[in-house]
């Protein structure tokens, strides 16, 4: 519904702010929800919703192996050193 007010010049102008009243959000989230259909249907550039999951994902996954590359050098580290300890 904004969006086709949006792309009709007559109500462009305030189209956003009468709709989020309409509907009872803040302009602002109606403004953002927008934005955002505008970019994943490929009105606007920016970056899609689906890409936005991907990359968050991806981020999880390169924290995750960090930490065990990190636990994994340490234990390395303390098995190395365990060997070049003189035994008794």
């Amino acid at each position: 519904m904004a969006v086709e007010a949006r792309q009709d010049p007559a109500t462009r102008p305030g189209a956003l702010k009468r709709i989020a009243d309409q509907l009872g959000v803040h302009p602002e989230a109606l403004r953002t929800w927008v934005k955002q259909a505008e970019v994943d249907g490929g009105v606007r550039l920016g970056t899609t919703t689906s890409d936005a999951e991907r990359i968050a994902q991806l981020e999880r996954e390169n924290r995750e192996l960090r930490r065990a590359n990190t636990i994994l050098k340490q234990a390395s580290a303390f098995f190395a050193a365990e060997i070049d300890r003189p035994q008794r």
